[in-house]
């Protein structure tokens, strides 16, 4: 009995792959978060929901969500959007401005059109594919997402890597190369220790993994099944990892905006254009965002009208900081809305965030 256990030890030694595997996949048995779209290892063992495994639907719903979103957000989101399209041909049949509404205040509006798009494709074709050649070829799903789904939805055997999983490798191996360059060399390192049974709750395990123990500040190491092979943590380093590039400052861009208001109280929006920022969304007339405020905003305004300027609204892209000016003037006489523009009460509109704080802004100002 004793050599078995020394020939075990020794075996775990020579494949760090087995070493990880083993010891993470039994932490995850026991300590796995219970998310609502995750048929977690009790579930599984059980064979409840298609032999063990979980919906397609539900996990690419969840991975779609979830990106550049944190769990915290979507969950009360998720569950909204399954309750009201509990399968992938009602979403496919939904209308997309649906889609979009129930989407508003999550950011990154190009998923939600996606969504849309890939649910009438998937429909068509009658369910999701499985594997990650197939499903990257679904609107939408990039690689990250096909392998989150075949791994975690099929059980392929696919190298998922997030956000939590990038800091796990990376410190597991002292990747010293600076993000983003060393993305490639963690999906690498992680396929090193990826197991071949059971991808998809390995996948989940690291995540879990990263989210409550190797987590960004203050890692709990004492409490991880794998710091014994954890080189950042044998260097006294972890903190320090994934090594991260200097940021560049966020650019200031400036706009307008103009809420013309008719007499029932209803604010005139227009559909943005498909490509782009908030393509597809409703918003406020207005004009450009570029880095300098235009020389003659009301150029950019929905008709000739007594615009009264109520003050500014500031809001945080990924990628830069938006400072709007917004207008307000009751709707003239004979006014003529265009084919892309609805009037519709403030508290009924379907807004982003940005456009939802212009609006509150010229709603407080009308009181």
């Amino acid at each position: 009995m004793a050599s078995d256990t020394l020939a075990h030890k020794n075996a775990e030694k020579k494949s760090p792959r087995n070493l990880v595997a083993r010891r993470l996949l039994r932490w995850y048995d026991k300590n796995a978060r219970d998310l609502p779209w995750r048929v977690g290892p009790k579930a599984r063992q059980s064979g409840a929901e298609r032999n063990g495994r979980p919906d397609p639907y539900a996990v690419w719903l969840s991975e779609i969500m979830l990106q550049q979103t944190t769990v915290a957000t979507v969950t009360p989101r998720y569950a909204e959007f399954l309750k009201r399209w509990p399968t992938v041909e009602d979403m496919a049949a939904a209308p997309l401005d649906d889609i979009l509404g129930a989407w508003a205040g999550l950011g990154y509006y190009a998923r939600a059109r996606n969504l849309h798009k890939c649910a009438v494709e998937v429909a068509t074709r009658g369910g999701f594919p499985d594997t990650e050649e197939e499903l990257k070829s679904l609107p939408g799903v990039g690689d990250y997402t096909a392998a989150a789904i075949a791994a975690i939805a099929f059980d392929r055997r696919a190298v998922v890597v997030d956000g939590n999983i990038e800091r796990v490798v990376s410190r597991l191996f002292a990747i010293d190369t600076p993000m983003p360059a060393a993305k490639p060399e963690i999906k690498e390192r992680a396929g090193e220790i990826w197991p071949a049974q059971r991808s998809g709750d390995f996948a989940q395990a690291m995540m879990d993994l990263g989210a409550q123990i190797c987590r960004p500040k203050s890692p709990a190491c004492l409490l991880c099944p794998v710091s014994s092979v954890c080189e950042a943590l044998a260097l006294g380093r972890q903190p320090e990892f994934p090594r991260k590039a200097q940021k560049k400052p966020r650019p200031n861009r400036k706009g307008a905006v103009f809420a013309l208001v008719n007499t029932k109280g209803a604010m005139l929006f227009e559909r943005r254009p498909e490509k782009g920022l908030l393509g597809g969304m409703l918003g406020l007339p207005g004009t450009a965002w570029t880095p300098d405020k235009a020389t003659d905003v009301f150029t950019a305004a929905p008709a000739s009208a007594n615009w009264n300027y109520i003050g500014k609204i500031t809001h945080v892209f990924t990628h830069f900081h938006l400072t709007l000016d917004v207008y307000t003037a009751p709707a003239p006489k004979g006014f003529r809305r265009t084919a892309q523009q609805q009037w519709i009460a403030p508290a009924k509109a379907k807004l982003p965030t940005v456009m939802k704080k212009a609006v509150g802004l010229a709603s407080e100002k009308k009181r």
